[in-house]
């Protein structure tokens, strides 16, 4: 049952939500009561094909509405409309937020920003304070029409600075599908030894649309978490697939940058539309913006993480724009 106060909040999320998308700007939704009280938090959504600007915006308002968190979040924009445009990918306005932040969620694909916006990622990045990564941001960014940026060498396929942003930051870079794109699914394998690590508290019953990524091995010191068991089908029920050996789709390491301070990171290569349908999955990426933001003793098993306003995104796929 909700009470007052709950009622008003949600009200409150669902008018800023509505006053944003009208003027195709930033989302902002104020934290409240919870325990990430004070915690500014900015959510990237940079994704052509997984509907980033769908289910981003949806994590924000768990995040800000059920658990306190200050959320900021940021989208690709049409330059020439002013309009939220998954396929843009040389246009992110409002990274200066970013100074600010105390941690930052990505969910990016190859990206091409310009040095004044790729500037302030970076900027964050070095200075050693915590990122969590969805799906495709194991390959957020690929510099083809700039070689010559300053910043061309966080491209998912850089030699020099070996898989760039993904591996070198993250853990991983992009590789390959490992199950088989939207026919095979994943299940969530908690890795040995891990089942009482903060981030996979209260975590059940795991499962995804998204395939398994193909993962070479994981880079510096990250630490798998949850290891991914490709399924023969689109449905949880599905039987494993008996030729695809388990593959890490959950991990932890740390980054350290030129402020010489570790940053703590988490990635997952999950992030499917329909796994954010999935409670163990929205648990799992809440918990993993506590552990990073530095407070994993606040982490609750049983806090909600169900969705503040209806959740129905569209089908994958590239497209021109977000409706």
């Amino acid at each position: 049952m909700y009470t007052v106060a709950h009622l008003f909040t949600r009200s409150l999320l669902l008018l800023l939500a509505v006053a944003a998308w009208a003027q195709q700007s930033a989302l902002v939704y104020p934290g409240g009561h919870g325990p990430g009280r004070g915690k500014q938090v900015v959510l990237i959504a940079g994704d052509q094909e997984y509907r980033a600007e769908e289910s981003i915006p949806a994590l924000a308002q768990i995040l800000a509405g059920r658990h306190g968190f200050h959320c900021t979040v940021l989208f690709s924009v049409n330059r020439q409309t002013g309009k939220i445009d998954p396929n843009t990918i040389d246009n992110i306005p409002g990274l200066e937020a970013l100074r600010n932040a105390d941690l930052v969620v990505l969910f990016a694909r190859w990206l091409e920003l310009p040095d004044e916006q790729m500037k302030e990622i970076i900027d964050y990045t070095e200075s050693g304070r915590p990122i969590v990564a969805l799906r495709t941001s194991t390959h957020p960014f690929n510099y083809r029409k700039h070689p010559e940026s300053p910043y061309a060498k966080y491209s998912y396929n850089n030699q020099e600075f070996s898989g760039g942003y993904g591996r070198q930051v993250l853990g991983e870079t992009w590789i390959n599908h490992y199950g088989a794109h939207q026919k095979q699914s994943t299940r969530g394998v908690i890795a040995p030894g891990m089942e009482n690590h903060p981030i996979l508290r209260g975590v059940r019953d795991l499962w995804g649309e998204s395939d398994v990524y193909e993962i070479t091995a994981l880079h510096g010191d990250s630490r798998p978490l949850v290891m991914g068991q490709v399924l023969m089908g689109m449905d949880p029920a599905s039987p494993p697939d008996p030729a695809k050996k388990l593959m890490p789709v959950a991990w932890t390491k740390t980054y350290t940058g030129s402020s010489g301070k570790p940053a703590r990171i988490f990635t997952t290569t999950m992030g499917h539309p329909g796994d954010f349908r999935n409670a163990g999955f929205r648990r799992m990426v809440v918990n993993a913006c506590y552990w990073a933001a530095g407070l994993e003793k606040k982490i609750s098993a049983t806090r909600s993480v169900e969705f503040v306003a209806p959740y129905n995104p569209h089908p994958i796929g590239v497209r021109s724009a977000a409706p």
